[in-house]
């Protein structure tokens, strides 16, 4: 990877990721304005500076990143910017990094997740745990209908914004691949 395309790649890649976590963690949301150009941008990075090889790696990329979280959103798992959010960035990291970012950040979902937990559990008890962290969408009064859960409700349960793990992941990609002195994307694993 020669230097221009380095520098764009990283300033890219951080400074989309930082907007990204900065906007997730704020409002709870990824906006289009944000997801939609980062998008195309990738496909230009990859005809510019690697052909239809980049092409094909951006699309394979893009079924990773998108295709396992737009699964995960249809069946109610996971939030419509965080899909976005992963297949723009899919395009410019391309199958192998999008893969890596994926298990990297589901792990690190995990993990973060499970010590909230526990530290609800420890510190607030199970049954508030419960209160707090699930939707039990049960009539507050015997004989009222069941309350549908609002956008406020999903959001206040909300453990954590997926954006962050995912950026933690990238960049850890990233100072890896200058730690162990390889090139950049996709050829930093065989």
């Amino acid at each position: 990877m020669d230097s221009l395309q380095e520098v764009v790649f990283v300033v890219a890649i951080v400074s989309y990721t930082l907007a990204a976590v900065i906007w997730d963690q704020a409002y709870f949301k990824i906006p289009n304005k944000l997801t939609i150009p980062m998008f195309f941008a990738g496909w230009a990075y990859q005809g510019t500076f690697s052909g239809l090889s980049g092409i094909g790696d951006g699309a394979l990329g893009f079924l990773i990143g998108f295709g396992i979280l737009f699964v995960l959103w249809i069946i109610g798992s996971g939030g419509g910017g965080d899909v976005k959010l992963m297949g723009a960035l899919s395009v410019w990291l391309g199958f192998k990094w999008s893969l890596w970012v994926f298990i990297a950040s589901t792990l690190i979902v995990i993990i973060v997740t499970g010590a909230i937990v526990v530290g609800n559990m420890l510190s607030i008890g199970p049954n508030q745990m419960k209160k707090k962290l699930l939707a039990t969408g049960k009539p507050s009064k015997l004989g009222e209908e069941k309350k549908p859960e609002t956008v406020q409700d999903k959001q206040s349960r909300r453990i954590m914004a997926y954006a962050l793990p995912i950026a933690i992941a990238t960049w850890g990609l990233l100072i890896s691949s200058y730690a162990m002195q390889k090139p950049l994307l996709p050829w930093l694993l065989p």
